[in-house]
């Protein structure tokens, strides 16, 4: 058997062992509150950080763990609500679903926060922290996301998933996984899911190199086709669907990747080329939508409506005769994008001449990855000091605008000193989830946030898990987070199988 796949095997085993041993451990047995302690004016050192998190109504148990993990010492947390309280035994805290349940309802039916105190007998004897506070919120969130599950590999892409969870539970399903078509020197690379609405019925996501193509689930009718024409630079890249309409705005982009010897950061990956097209998923067209050739336009996002299309460009022009892409590598630090948007008509199918948004260039930064909310009020963006592929640039951070004022400020209430970068807003504009590094600075976690109407947001707590060092073991990224009604019913295996045909080739259209 094949290395990888042994690696890929015990994986499986791996997850499957720890899965049975969390949920027989998940139920917290019936220790006692000690009688006698002395009170620590002390947070406790917890993982996942918690304290003082808002969560949605209907968001799965917050487990976590008293830190160092290590230490022999006897810990009891309890959780209360009014007249109804949950104690677990031992270091992690891990209360069941139904329970939770119970103490969530509690705690909504009062307007009242769930209190959590944590006692751990020392040499000296019993202490409590000081108590903190899980404030829930009656604003639920989607109850599904999808991620791509990625290992910290510059080269080896075969052990990638898309996988969805279930936020209400710790339910984990693998929508599609990379090793079913091919691996090794004939392998494949998957990336970009995205659907319209929220959808999971309407779901799109790309696979590079053997079995290449788009394959996109339209109400249960899978298709795959090729979108790279004679007129265009590739096939699409960063989809972006139409809130209504069956269409599909991309980017298309040569992209590479250079090594840092000295910056703190570790790659850059950068383009050099990269347009907009349109997408007819009716009619299988493909229509231009910007291609200037001094300008790298990328990441399309649609309004609310569906009556414009905003997406990130920058200007660069070459100051010499060598390649682009040995320009690009001496100057990738003067490569800033602004935010843009265009028009839409979707009766013609054209666009209307664009329209700055925010100006990022001018302040010595560079905007990616917009995002608008469902009201059309706020704007999210991720924002660096340069380039468009923040997810490796530690100077990363979300910021939020509002349209109308068109006003941006950093959005210091769930930035970290890591990177922020891909982000979403759920189906009701009141939470957002979005992929940071300040765990560790290596490995991305999808982390979630309350926003309110003046769209200020609360701490970010990180996703939920059965165990809660899970994450701390986990050796793969969480890359792409995006928020689903429900969950995808397409098999891993019928998406293998529409993958292995034959790609239908799009037709382009000149405007």
């Amino acid at each position: 058997m094949k290395v990888m796949r042994l690696k890929y095997l015990n994986s499986i085993l791996y997850t499957l062992l720890f899965s049975t041993m969390f949920t027989l451990c998940a139920a917290c047995s019936s220790p006692q509150v000690p009688e006698s302690y002395t009170e620590s004016n002390k947070l406790p050192k917890i993982y996942p950080d918690y304290i003082d998190v808002t969560v949605p109504v209907n968001m799965a148990p917050l487990h976590f763990q008293l830190m160092p993990v290590a230490d022999k010492t006897d810990v009891v947390t309890r959780f209360k609500c009014g007249d109804e309280e949950i104690v677990c035994d031992g270091r992690k805290a891990m209360p069941d679903i139904s329970d939770w349940q119970r103490l969530v309802a509690a705690g909504t039916q009062k307007s009242a926060p769930i209190t959590v105190e944590v006692f751990e007998n020392k040499a000296n004897g019993w202490v409590r922290y000081r108590p903190f506070n899980i404030t829930i919120s009656p604003d639920s969130i989607d109850s599904w996301l999808s991620y791509r599950l990625i290992s910290p590999s510059y080269v080896a892409f075969e052990e990638l998933t898309i996988n969805q969870r279930n936020l209400e539970s710790f339910d984990e399903r693998i929508i599609y996984n990379n090793m079913l078509c091919s691996e090794e020197a004939e392998g494949q690379c998957i990336n970009c899911h995205n659907y319209q609405q929220w959808n999971p019925n309407r779901m799109q996501f790309h696979a590079r190199l053997n079995h290449g193509g788009t394959l996109i689930n339209y109400d249960g009718q899978l298709r795959k086709v090729n979108l790279k024409t004679d007129s265009t630079i590739s096939a699409g890249v960063y989809p972006a669907w139409h809130p209504t309409l069956p269409f599909i705005a991309y980017s298309t982009d040569k992209t590479h990747q250079m090594f840092h010897t000295h910056d703190i950061n570790k790659v850059e990956v950068f383009d050099t080329q990269s347009d907009l097209i349109l997408y007819d998923l009716e009619r299988n067209e493909v229509l231009n939508v910007e291609n200037s050739t001094d300008e790298f336009e990328v990441f399309p996002a649609w309004s609310p409506d569906g009556q414009w299309l905003y997406y990130s460009s920058a200007h660069f022009e070459k100051d010499d005769t060598t390649g682009m892409e040995e320009q690009i590598i001496r100057r990738y630090k003067e490569i800033r994008y602004n935010v843009y948007r265009k028009p839409f008509d979707a009766q013609s199918r054209t666009f209307g001449e664009r329209e700055l948004v925010f100006d990022a260039a001018s302040r010595g930064l560079s905007a990616t990855l917009p995002r608008i909310s469902p009201d059309g009020r706020w704007l999210m963006l991720s924002v660096g000091g340069w380039g468009c592929f923040h997810i490796w640039h530690r100077d990363a951070d979300l910021w939020i605008a509002e349209l109308d004022a068109q006003r941006a400020r950093p959005w210091k209430e769930v930035n970290s000193s890591h990177t922020e970068a891909y982000h979403t807003w759920s189906s009701n504009g009141r939470w957002i989830v979005f992929s940071s590094r300040r765990d560790d600075g290596n490995f991305t976690r999808p982390f979630f946030a309350h926003v309110d109407k003046a769209g200020n947001a609360t701490k970010p707590f990180e996703l939920p898990t059965e165990d809660p060092d899970y994450h701390r073991q986990l050796l793969k990224s969480y890359n792409i987070p995006e928020l689903m009604r429900g969950p995808v019913t397409i098999t891993p295996q019928s998406f293998a199988d529409a993958l292995k045909g034959e790609a239908q080739p799009a037709t382009f259209i000149k405007k």
